[in-house]
């Protein structure tokens, strides 16, 4: 069993389930959540990404490392300053092939695009496969648990295409 799946267990067992209520409305409240995320993105803006993650992050990258909310947010800090710094841009956009939520866990499930210098003469794509976990704080969807890896460079744009888009909502709704 792989890091991210103990993570994703143990992680169910200590946050009951408040309801088994999957919904529309879950789903566009938390997609204010990728909103935030994009426009973080998009400006650069650290703090957006501290606003959208709980304090209690645990963020596991590639399957190489595990860090902590501080870390991951002086990391973003630095990351977005040196990019602003060297007039570089970045857009990022998700995919999904899970969605799966009630009124405080939600599970999501997708493949990640992230463009760098969208549209300059030294433009990269890059792909990953990601597994989020968010839980409500105060009754806002908050980021708990983010898992990504690029799968050794194997994800490509067809399996980014191949998953539904962030408004894309019927499969996910079960009746």
């Amino acid at each position: 069993m792989s890091i991210k799946h103990l993570v994703f267990l143990l992680f169910l067992l200590v946050f009951p389930h408040k309801s088994n209520s999957q919904s529309v409305t879950n789903l566009e409240e938390i997609n204010k959540v990728w909103f935030t995320f994009y426009q973080a993105f998009d400006s650069l803006d650290y703090k957006q990404m501290a606003v959208i993650h709980s304090k209690e992050l645990i963020r596991i990258s590639g399957g190489k490392n595990i860090i902590d909310y501080e870390t991951y947010i002086n990391n973003y800090k630095s990351k977005f300053r040196k990019s602003k710094e060297a007039g570089q841009t970045s857009e990022i956009s998700l995919r999904f092939f899970e969605r799966i939520n009630n009124d405080s866990i939600a599970s999501e499930r997708g493949i990640y695009k992230l463009i760098r210098n969208k549209n300059k003469a030294h433009e990269q794509t890059y792909y990953g496969q990601f597994h989020v976990i968010l839980k409500t704080e105060n009754g806002i969807w908050k980021i708990f648990m983010d898992y990504d890896s690029d799968e050794g460079n194997s994800i490509t744009e067809k399996q980014y295409l191949e998953a539904l888009g962030i408004t894309d909502f019927q499969k996910f709704i079960k009746e």
